[in-house]
């Protein structure tokens, strides 16, 4: 994990998440690897994917096979 307000810039919210929801996550663009936070705690720690390991992660998403 990584200081995800300093180590990171050009975070992002998903176009699928709403004005109102409250757990989002920000992916910040411009890196070889994938950082990701929580978009309610900013300055928290950022977990970072591989580009690999974020695609597989979003597929399995999308695939039902991840779930809150």
């Amino acid at each position: 994990m990584h200081s995800a307000e300093h180590a990171f810039t050009g975070w992002y919210k998903s176009s699928y998440s709403g004005a109102n929801q409250g757990e989002c996550l920000e992916v910040a663009r411009g890196y070889p690897t994938v950082p990701v936070r929580d978009s309610k705690a900013p300055s928290g720690p950022a977990l970072v994917f591989s580009a690999d390991g974020w695609s597989s992660f979003v597929a399995a998403v999308k695939d039902g096979c991840i779930t809150a």
